[in-house]
């Protein structure tokens, strides 16, 4: 008897593929509720800087083709996004059509938070309504090979400077509303984790965690932000700083236009040099630890 093949859903968050797609997806990420004319033209401007749309479609699509080549024939892989098309709920409903009755999902977000994470649970859960029994993949960063990915990264980054051993290294990851603190959110936590794990690999003496790409609202959002860490680097005489975006996998506007515009304008005004880790995209070490996380997945609901 020849075994089911498991279907995979690789999900991400998705993004604009052009300029007439920003207020539309804007939209959606807020719920359906409409946006502030004047945010909705500073975001085109920023989609504008960086080639007119959001490359995080392609990028996952080459991830989820490493993965599954990584896990062969035994699983089918999809990609489906959380804010944009094809969205989570129209490739589960193709998942079903195809005839799979399991699917295990996993986020290509490594660290746990309800807010992040725990929404594309929510999706899928709510997308499959029973038809699909689902694993979820709560978190991934402690998968070794994406560990050493993001320490080899690091390693190679350091030769760019004129003395490495003179760099401070900031770790950074998508802020959140400090609310998540209150439910004992593990998000903090597991980044620390991952980036002390980093750290250890690739001989760190010292380094910082911060948080960028902060929503624009007027609650807390968790901290430090990246560029008062930069100002207070500066202030403090060091002239060299490498960014580890340890907390994103692939390139998108948080990296793009976040760091490579507007934290590299400050760097310039700081007079730093400023530097960031090439992202993973689809590195074989960030392919081999989602695919390995799958298979652990499958395994412990005996999945075959």
């Amino acid at each position: 008897m020849v075994a089911e093949q498991l279907a995979v859903l690789v999900m991400a968050y998705g993004g604009p593929g052009n300029i007439d797609e920003v207020e539309p997806y804007l939209m959606d990420v807020r719920g359906g509720r409409p946006t502030r004319p004047q945010l909705v033209e500073e975001i085109r401007a920023r989609y504008a800087r960086i080639g007119g749309r959001s490359p995080i479609l392609e990028l996952t699509r080459a991830q989820a083709a490493g993965i599954g080549r990584a896990l062969g024939d035994r699983f089918r892989v999809y990609v489906g996004m959380r804010h944009w098309h094809p969205y989570i709920q129209d490739v589960v409903d193709e998942i079903a059509r195809a005839g799979h009755t399991r699917v295990v999902g996993v986020a290509m977000a490594p660290h746990y938070s309800n807010m992040s994470v725990g929404a594309y649970e929510k999706k899928l859960l709510q997308a499959a309504d029973g038809r699909l029994d689902v694993a979820l993949i709560r978190n991934w960063w402690q998968q070794p090979q994406f560990l050493d990915a993001v320490a080899n990264r690091v390693l190679q980054t350091l030769q760019r400077f004129p003395s490495p051993s003179k760099v401070q290294v900031v770790f950074t990851a998508h802020s959140l509303p400090e609310r998540i603190l209150a439910s004992a959110d593990p998000y903090p936590d597991e980044l620390k984790a991952s980036a002390t794990e980093v750290a250890s690999r690739a001989r760190l003496s010292t380094w910082r965690l911060a948080y960028q790409s902060a929503g624009a609202t007027p609650e807390p959002w968790l901290g430090p932000d990246v560029a008062a860490v930069l100002s207070e680097l500066a202030k403090a005489g060091h002239e060299a700083v490498l960014l580890v975006p340890i907390g994103f996998v692939c390139d998108h506007v948080e990296i793009l236009y976040d760091i490579d515009v507007e934290y590299q304008a400050l760097a310039r005004r700081l007079r730093i040099q400023l530097e960031r880790t090439a992202s993973l995209n689809d590195d074989p070490g960030l392919v081999a630890a989602v695919a390995d996380a799958v298979r652990s997945a499958a395994a412990a609901r005996a999945w075959g």
